[in-house]
């Protein structure tokens, strides 16, 4: 029985001892993941990687994570100028850079977003053709009588030329066709766009679909595109066009805790909170 005793206690000791040895393994690879990562650009992406980088914190206490926006056009030439470690947006680097600066960035695609046409809410129009959409934002239809609501001047709010939203406006919605920055007026952020459709009647713009919340929809209403409803279920079918992969780029290679953090955005770990938060897990685009 004493021998039996003592080679059970044995084996519990062994057992600790390796389980304490994974635990210490665990905590020197967290503690040797240490740094600043700073990550500029696009505003859209921009709420995914705030939380992400709060969550990547708490796991790696020793690193620090800094998210500012300023649209896709700004994280890519902060990111060029390499201001910051990170440049994220809404577009391939080509559209906003010379070849040469795009080339000497890396692109990582950590997952998709979709957008949204919204109106004010008393525009009584819940969905439009593209066609339609290219003339009101040309200028060329300019009351919402002409597209089948009510007898109300169209009020249309832009996007900055910065923005990669905007660039994804145009090459999926607008087929190439440049917005007429000469009618309507410009807000640079979804908070602003957010406020001047709730103040500003028969106003349209557009939104990305992780922004717009059963409290926004409060204020805002999406309009279907050729009939098709803005949502994620339709763009992983394939029949919703209104959508980006979502960028973070680095200059060259990534490295230390900025390779770390770009591993972590695209792991299972962080998947529920792409979901939750209204984007498209990188592993459900085909």
């Amino acid at each position: 029985m004493k021998k039996r005793s003592i080679r059970l206690m044995l084996a519990a000791l062994a057992v600790t001892v390796v389980a304490g040895g994974f635990a210490g393994c665990s905590s020197k690879q967290e503690a040797a993941v240490s740094g600043n990562v700073t990550l500029a650009g696009s505003t859209a992406l921009q709420p995914l990687a705030e939380q992400a980088g709060k969550d990547f914190t708490a796991k790696y206490p020793s690193a620090v994570v800094t998210v500012q926006g300023g649209g896709s056009g700004t994280g890519l030439n902060l990111v060029s100028e390499g201001t910051v470690n990170i440049g994220n947006s809404d577009v391939e680097a080509g559209k906003k850079l010379d070849a040469s600066l795009a080339s000497a960035l890396v692109d990582h695609k950590v997952c998709g977003i979709g957008f949204a046409v919204v109106v004010n809410k008393n525009v009584k129009v819940d969905s439009l053709t593209a066609q339609q959409i290219q003339d009101i934002f040309t200028g060329k239809v300019t009351n919402w009588k002409e597209v089948g609501g009510q007898d109300i001047a169209i009020q249309v709010i832009h996007r900055p030329a910065s923005s990669g939203t905007r660039a994804t406006f145009v090459d999926t919605v607008m087929g190439g066709v440049a917005e007429n920055d000469a009618i309507g007026t410009v807000q640079d952020s979804s908070g602003s766009v957010e406020k001047a459709l709730t103040d500003t009647q028969g106003s349209i713009s557009y939104l990305a679909l992780s922004y717009i919340t059963d409290a926004v929809k409060a204020n805002v209403t999406p309009v279907k595109i050729d009939s098709v409803e803005a949502t994620n279920a339709n763009i992983k079918v394939g029949t919703y066009k209104f959508w980006s992969w979502e960028h973070m780029y680095t200059k060259g290679e990534a490295t230390g805790a900025t390779k770390t953090f770009l591993e972590y955005m695209v792991s299972a770990d962080n998947k529920a909170l792409v979901e939750k938060l209204g984007y498209i897990s990188a592993s459900d685009i085909k």
